[in-house]
């Protein structure tokens, strides 16, 4: 039923979905048994750079879901995506066990070199996946729920909330940044060994992670393009275009924008779990305010409230980014402002609302010419 009314009410979404899925059958097959000298081989840094693309496009549907649909500009959700890493990130710390540098078997290295004694509590149970799983999703979703529950119940909208959203990142970032808190510090948690028993550095586990980050992109739209669809999608638009009168049809705004924001925050720490394995690392860098700026741009490059934009957006500008930091590493940012300014004033709905204005200009005319054609070939009545 979903899938027939996929592909009868928008072929775009369901060529994205379908697109994601055959790339996360291709991608490995052209990795893994395309022989090296071929044409037609993936090589594996190759792999292991899309599916990071891959994840910041899960993280920039995240905030279309909320800014395209709700009307609300985070600048936090840098934050959900670093603790959803951070999650991850100690499930993988907890694998190393007794192959540290130290060989502690219970402790990770940072802590022995900063003679910790024993575990923290809040790193007990990370040893199981299903734990580190369940904990990527809950973190990121109980700070939205709370932080969103007081924002919205006090009726914090606009420039105001996108700077409390801000000041939430950038207070994260310097609690992490302290060894006192047990997540390794500026340094974080790197050298990791194993995922479910796999070594992270081999090829298959990265053409795996790859096709785990297509698929979770994929879901990802589904979700996204069923709850806009649904009546709370409606409602949801309702609030962005309207609040006040939403509230006096006797909607509850706060709670319509609390549910996207608990949902939107998940979706953020998913992606940043398929993107700490692909990476290596996870450090508070992760959690600068910039790096939530970027989502911002990726959005709206892309097209906010199109499902597709963001992840068009995404994957790239930072595409743009590996050749530019490459080539012309020093004009990279001013390539970027440059690139939010030029979409802001020329093209207001990005990449995608523009090929959606080409298609409606192209059937436009389109109609006048099936029209002259019709009366050229209408029979003329006879004298």
């Amino acid at each position: 039923m979903i899938a027939r009314r996929l592909f009868s009410s928008d072929r775009r979404i369901a060529v994205t979905i379908a697109t994601l899925l055959a790339a996360a059958v291709i991608v490995p097959v052209l990795n893994l048994a395309v022989p090296a000298e071929s044409a037609f081989h993936v090589p594996s840094y190759v792999v292991a750079l899309a599916g990071k693309y891959l994840c910041y496009a899960l993280l920039a549907l995240a905030l279309d879901l909320v800014w395209g649909y709700c009307g609300i500009l985070s600048l936090g959700h840098g934050a959900f995506f670093a603790l959803g890493g951070y999650a991850m990130g100690m499930y993988l710390m907890r694998q190393i066990g007794a192959r540290g540098v130290y060989g502690n078997p219970d402790l990770p290295d940072f802590m022995v070199f900063l003679n910790w004694k024993e575990l923290p509590w809040y790193w007990l149970g990370f040893d199981h996946f299903w734990f580190a799983a369940l904990m990527v999703m809950a973190v990121p979703g109980l700070l939205a729920f709370v932080f969103g529950w007081f924002a919205f119940r006090s009726r914090v909208t606009g420039v105001y909330l996108s700077i409390i959203t801000q000041a939430m990142t950038y207070a994260l970032l310097l609690a992490f940044f302290r060894n006192d808190m047990g997540f390794g510090g500026n340094n974080g948690l790197t050298d990791f060994k194993d995922i479910l028993g796999f070594s992270v550095q081999a090829s298959e586990t990265r053409s795996a992670l790859f096709a785990a980050s297509a698929v979770a992109l994929a879901l990802g739209v589904l979700v996204t393009w069923l709850v806009v669809g649904s009546k709370y999608g409606k409602l949801l638009m309702a609030v962005r275009d309207a609040e006040s009168r939403t509230r006096f049809l006797g909607w509850r705004a706060e709670n319509v924008k609390l549910f996207a924001f608990t949902l939107s925050a998940m979706m953020a720490g998913i992606a940043g779990a398929f993107y700490v394995p692909q990476v290596g690392i996870i450090n508070p860098g992760e959690f600068d305010p910039a790096n939530s700026i970027e989502v911002v741009i990726w959005t709206a490059v892309g097209g906010r409230g199109t499902i597709v934009g963001p992840i068009v957006g995404a994957i790239a500008v930072n595409a743009a980014k590996s050749w530019f930091t490459g080539a012309l590493p020093e004009l990279w940012l001013f390539a970027l402002g440059g690139l939010f300014i030029a979409s802001t004033l020329f093209l207001p709905r990005g990449i995608v609302g523009l090929w959606d204005r080409w298609q409606q200009m192209r059937a436009t005319r389109a109609v006048p010419a099936e029209g002259k054609a019709a009366a050229r070939t209408e029979p003329q009545p006879a004298e």
